[in-house]
This record gives C-alpha cells, sequence and structure tokens, in this order.
C-alpha cells in the first residue's frame, strides 16, 4: 500500500498573483521538495487545480470574491514554480470550479470501495495534504479526504500551506485537528 500527497492550488494567483500574499512563495521548494519524496518512494501525488472561466465575477463565489483568478488557460492558473517542475506524467490532475473537488472526492471514494473489495481497509497508507490556501481550499478538501476514505489517516503539513489571514490560517489548523486530522510541523520556521 502506498501514500497519497494531494498538493492543493499551489497556482500562480494564490502565490504571486491576483490572490497572492506574502510567504505563500516560502512554501515552494518545501512543496516540491515532499513531491520529489513521495515519487522516490514510488507513492502517489495528486494536484488539485482552482479552475475558473472568464464569467467568474458571475458565479455565487465571484461575487462573494469579486476577484477574477484561476482562469483556466492563462498564467495565473499555473502551477508555481519548482512545484510545477516536479509534476510527473504518472500524477493526476484535478479541475475545481470551487473550494473542494468533487471529482477528487469520486476518485477516492472508488479507491475505498476497490480497497474493500480486494478485502482491505483502506488504499492508502496515509493521504497528505499541502498547499492554499489553508482555511479555504485545504481545509474543504481534507474533509473531502476524510470523508472518502475514513480509515486512511489524513495528515497537513502545516509548514507547507499558508493563508494570507494568519488568524484564519491557526483556526483552520485548529478545526483539521478537531476533525482527527494530524497536523504536522505546526510550529515549524
Amino acid at each position: 500500500m502506498k501514500r497519497l500527497l494531494i498538493v492543493v492550488d499551489y497556482q500562480n494567483d494564490f502565490v504571486d498573483g491576483s490572490l497572492g500574499f506574502e510567504g505563500a512563495e516560502l512554501l515552494d521548494e518545501r512543496i516540491a521538495a515532499k513531491i520529489n519524496e513521495y515519487h522516490q518512494n514510488g507513492d502517489y501525488v495528486f494536484y488539485t487545480m482552482d479552475s475558473h472561466t472568464s464569467n467568474y465575477l458571475n458565479t455565487q463565489e465571484g461575487r462573494s470574491l469579486p476577484i477574477t483568478h484561476c482562469v483556466e488557460g492563462t498564467q495565473g492558473w499555473e502551477l508555481y514554480g519548482k512545484t510545477a517542475e516536479a509534476i510527473l506524467d504518472r500524477d493526476k490532475m484535478f479541475r475545481k470550479p470551487t473550494f473542494g473537488s468533487a471529482k477528487l472526492f469520486e476518485y477516492l471514494n472508488g479507491a475505498q470501495a476497490s480497497a474493500m473489495q480486494a478485502g482491505l481497509d483502506r488504499p492508502y497508507t496515509s493521504i497528505e495534504l499541502v498547499g492554499l490556501v489553508s482555511n479555504i481550499c485545504v481545509v474543504s478538501n481534507a474533509v473531502i479526504a476524510k470523508s472518502a476514505c475514513p480509515d486512511v489517516p489524513v495528515i497537513v503539513d502545516a509548514s507547507c500551506t499558508d493563508s494570507s489571514d494568519k488568524k484564519l490560517h491557526e483556526a483552520a489548523l485548529d478545526v483539521l485537528e478537531g476533525l482527527q486530522v494530524k497536523v504536522v510541523n505546526r510550529n515549524a520556521d
């Protein structure tokens, strides 16, 4: 059985684009190193990609957050830096029009069902999440992973996620711990 790493929305617009914030770029080397470690171990790496169209401002999310971002096909939509360089053809990518990925849930839920049919209690030894933004998309996709694979330990590496709002970042980590998600490296520099 293998581990799974989910890199959540580490895209240009969240790092140095329209919704970027100071410090987001500092996660790049840590995330890329983690991706490379998973690849070297033969483990799985998935990516979620916040994916919008030019009519974003007319959506419910766009009316609440009226900042155009991650329009598919633009530079802002692309993965950032060394994280972008680390992707391999075997990795899976899930485009999502909102915070959590329904397609990721379907995939993980299917993997869980296949494992059960094979007589296993879970499809992965662990599911780890990194990326942006901790209090929105990371927490949403951690809940999805926990719901789809309830017997798989879900981990969030706090040194590989962040938010422009440090108070909400810490609150999100608290909520994740309350949902039985293991938060590691919470006080790492």
